[in-house]
């Protein structure tokens, strides 16, 4: 099973502009994954979606992914509203009023989560999303699962965008999957950065944006001294592809700009190919 990610879209940053830079960002990425052999069997678009929330920018964002050749399955971050969200895509489900769903049609069962709290830049979790979560995670405790939400509940090391890990939210999210071991993996944004880690003994995988990205610095900020660090880059739009080879999940980050190719599979690489592949067991 293979799924594709695109993250932190931000369509409307430039709302009067239609040529938009973060839509042909968007673009960009998609036409990479939709010539791509194979090509994934969904999209996950992690949150985001759009700056300002605005209904022109979700109807826009729906224009982007009207062509494409797989289902696209989303979830909400800070920059989303619900209502303008839900009233663009209302075959999305929902439960409680959160933007919460399974998809469970394959090897893998994929659970979207709502880490949405309006008004706030950070995650959030409560008590109704968890009871949720918790009512999923029981009802099929023998099916690998994969979490999908916006917001990663762990330290990245990029003190601005840090999340603190005694924030509530964490604390619930922790004590919700705690013990259920299907859970096999989280896959996030938020973060603009291609990151890698674990958390509760869950490997987390966190993709960097189709948006212009969060620079690497990890000294810590002061907020009362601007010290001219860079803040954003634009490097090229990214993409992850996520492959569920039947036992766990390998995440892949790549990024939507041409390569220079050094070397392609001709004869001169076939014996290369021949003894690695010789090597592996019957």
């Amino acid at each position: 099973m293979l799924m594709a990610q695109v993250t932190d879209i931000h369509l409307g940053f430039d709302p009067d502009n239609p040529a938009e830079f973060n839509r042909k960002r968007l673009d960009q990425a998609l036409k990479a994954l939709s010539e791509m052999t194979p090509q994934p069997d969904m999209l996950l678009a992690t949150g985001d979606l759009v700056d300002r929330g605005d209904q022109e920018s979700y109807q826009r964002l729906e224009d982007a992914f009207s062509d494409l050749p797989f289902p696209v399955h989303m979830c909400l971050g800070n920059h989303d509203l619900r209502a303008p969200f839900m009233k663009q895509f209302p075959e999305t489900p929902t439960v409680d009023g959160f933007v919460q769903y399974e998809i469970d049609d394959g090897p893998l069962r994929l659970l979207f989560l709502d880490t949405l709290e309006e008004g706030r830049h950070g995650g959030a979790f409560c008590e109704k999303r968890a009871a949720w979560l918790e009512e999923r995670l029981t009802e099929k405790q023998e099916k690998p699962t994969i979490l999908v939400l916006h917001h990663p509940p762990v330290e990245s090391g990029i003190d601005w965008m840090n999340t603190h890990p005694d924030e509530p939210w964490v604390a619930r999210l922790a004590d919700t999957v705690a013990g259920h071991y299907q859970v096999k993996g989280m896959i996030t944004g938020h973060l603009h950065r291609n990151i890698s880690t674990w958390w509760r003994n869950i490997s987390l995988s966190i993709c960097a944006s189709t948006a212009p990205q969060v620079a690497l610095d990890l000294n810590p900020i002061d907020p009362e001294n601007p010290d001219g660090r860079n803040m954003i880059v634009a490097d090229p739009p990214a993409i992850a592809l996520h492959w569920w080879n039947g036992r766990q999940l390998v995440s892949h980050f790549e990024s939507a700009d041409d390569h220079v190719m050094l070397a392609r599979y001709d004869e001169n690489l076939q014996p290369l190919v021949r003894a690695l592949l010789a090597e592996r067991p019957d």
